[in-house]
């Protein structure tokens, strides 16, 4: 058994368990000698010691080892180590086609035909290198946060001048997306995965798969006979030509198909032209269900007496009836009776003693929250679910981080034994990292850190440093209670603090004031002015001489400040009056 910390090859170190299949298992590794993570593929071990399956694993490594394309998974490595057989190869972040259609129904039509587009690309390359996938279906196609697809398991895959394992070159694959030549037992050929990609282009577009059964044999069944639903009726805003472009590849009779997977992708890329999109219903050239050639039964005919006309030369086979003819054609009718009844009966056997012999019973899912996703998948598996090897990540404030935070269906939900569960694994409480935020509005920076990360914001006031002489806005961030790096999560609390900018009165006096200073001084701090005028010779007219409260005092709303204006002096009136400035002892001037 692979455990997690074991080394494949003395280089690849097993991170965990990706998925689990038929014949083989698949894990993260870590490639310890060129530092990057791989997708390592291990051979079952109950199989590893029967010769044809180890062939056919090799096989998958031989033919995907050839293949290099942008959207075929890359092959690193392939060996054998203390009786592992294990591929080595390219490890893609993203989620299955299956994934992404089960959680968004259906794609759009300008996302369907950009798979596609990739889907065939890829496939065109394989098929030049004279490789058949045979297994196409959505759950072996990757797709990644940047749109970009990669096809994935080539395990069934066959290269085209194989001789080997002929008996295997018949019905394999996924009966949804099965051609059918492959459903009938005809073998394989270009053209098949041709089929596959036609049905998940119809998936894609639809959400739905075009042929359901209750058993593989109902559904291949359809697939060898039933017409395909209409795309357009499903989805009447697809246009005519994207739909001959499905059913041209999902023709049932493979002459009526493309000729490979370059062919499609051509078709492809011109299907939304203007003068394509209304174009005609694609038309088989040839019939669909008539595919073996065509018996002619000869016209048996006979002679009534000698003397009748002889017969003329025709290419008809003339044929006497005789007591030996009918007999032989009795036995031959008790023979196709006899097959026929014995058809009836297999069918029957089929359709009514199968199904009810392999019904799949329901199971309840447990509670596997709060679990490893090791031992969650394993819990799981015991049921005989399936677990999907991509792991969802979610935030969570309640479950630890690594632990199993829900599943997808639902915990407590009864489902059919064998399907596939997604688990959703927790990161932990979402957190958020303080940054400095000083020197910023506080206004701003409230309202992110309490819209975007949900903290409580507190803002309070603080004094400054008596020999601080910088000039602060009001609104400015000084300092914060928590220091930058400080993680926080939804709820937590910070305080910002502004400054606490008291203002005093100036010296208005010496700073030769005005009274409309003063009037603009008092509407701003909501001052009451009381203005008093003096005469004076002292003072320039019109400015403050004197002020009611000290320069230096805090400046408190509501106050009352009285000024007192200079206005110049008037002339005296007596001119005998003398003049207290003029020394009376000196002669006056002469007038």
């Amino acid at each position: 058994m692979i455990v997690k910390g074991q080394k494949i090859n003395d280089r690849y170190e097993i991170v965990r368990s990706i998925g689990e299949g038929g014949m083989a298992n698949v894990y993260l590794a870590h490639d310890t000698i060129l530092d990057r993570n791989v997708a390592i593929k291990v051979l079952r071990g109950d199989l590893a010691n029967d010769e044809k399956f180890v062939r056919r694993f090799q096989r998958e490594a031989l033919s995907a080892s050839s293949l290099s394309h942008p959207n075929i998974v890359e092959m690193y490595d392939v060996g054998e180590d203390n009786g592992n057989y294990f591929i080595v190869m390219e490890y893609v972040e993203g989620k299955t086609l299956k994934q992404l259609l089960k959680k968004r129904g259906k794609l759009t039509l300008s996302e369907s035909i950009d798979i596609m587009l990739q889907l065939t690309d890829g496939m065109a390359h394989a098929h030049d290198s004279y490789i058949i996938h045979r297994d196409l279906k959505p759950q072996n196609i990757m797709i990644q946060d940047d749109g970009g697809i990669k096809i994935t398991d080539f395990g069934i895959a066959m290269a085209l001048n194989s001789t080997q394992l002929t008996q295997t070159n018949s019905v394999m694959g996924s009966v949804h997306y099965l051609p059918p030549e492959q459903a009938s037992g005809k073998g394989s050929t270009i053209k098949s995965d041709i089929y596959s990609m036609g049905i998940i282009f119809y998936e894609l577009l639809t959400g739905v798969l075009p042929f359901k059964g209750d058993n593989a044999v109902e559904i291949a069944l359809k697939h060898m006979k039933d017409p395909l639903p209409s795309v357009i009726k499903q989805s009447p805003s697809i246009p005519q030509s994207i739909e001959n472009v499905i059913l041209k590849a999902t023709a049932k009779n493979p002459k009526n198909r493309y000729n490979d997977a370059k062919e499609m992708h051509q078709d492809l890329l011109t299907a939304l032209n203007d003068d394509r999109i209304n174009e005609p219903r694609y038309i088989y050239p040839y019939p669909e269900h008539d595919l073996d050639e065509t018996k002619v039964i000869p016209v048996i005919k006979e002679k009534k007496n000698e003397e009748e006309e002889p017969v003329e030369d025709t290419d008809d086979i003339v044929t006497p009836i005789t007591d030996t003819t009918v007999k032989k054609t009795n036995k031959w009718i008790w023979i196709l009776s006899g097959i026929l009844g014995g058809i009836i009966v297999i069918l029957a056997a089929v359709f009514l003693v199968v199904p009810a012999l392999t019904e799949v019973p329901d199971v309840k899912i447990p509670d596997v929250t709060d679990m490893s996703v090791i031992d969650a998948e394993n819990a799981l598996k015991k049921l005989g679910f399936e677990v999907n090897t991509t792991v969802e990540r979610v935030q969570s404030d309640k479950i630890a981080k690594g632990k199993v935070v829900k599943t997808e269906p639902s915990i407590g939900r009864s489902i059919k034994k064998g399907s596939t569960i997604t688990l959703y694994e927790s990161l932990g409480e979402e957190t958020y990292e303080i940054e400095d935020y000083t020197g910023k509005n506080y206004i701003e920076v409230q309202t992110l850190l309490e819209t975007l990360h949900k903290l409580e914001v507190k803002v309070e006031k603080k004094d400054l440093e008596k020999d601080d002489q910088k000039e602060y806005d009001e609104q400015e961030i000084i300092d914060q209670s928590l220091k930058p790096g400080t993680k926080v999560a939804e709820g937590d609390q910070i305080t910002l603090y502004i400054p606490n900018i008291v203002e005093n009165y100036p010296d208005m006096v010496q700073e030769g004031w005005t009274k409309e200073d003063v009037e603009a001084f008092c509407e701003k701090y909501h001052i009451d002015l009381k203005v008093n005028t003096k005469e004076t010779s002292e003072y320039a007219p019109g400015k403050v001489m004197e002020q009611s409260r000290s320069a230096g005092t805090p400046i408190v709303e509501g106050a009352t400040l009285t000024v007192t204006i200079a206005v110049e002096p008037t002339v005296p009136d007596n001119p005998s009056v003398e003049d207290p400035n003029i020394d009376p002892l000196l002669p006056k001037e002469e007038e």
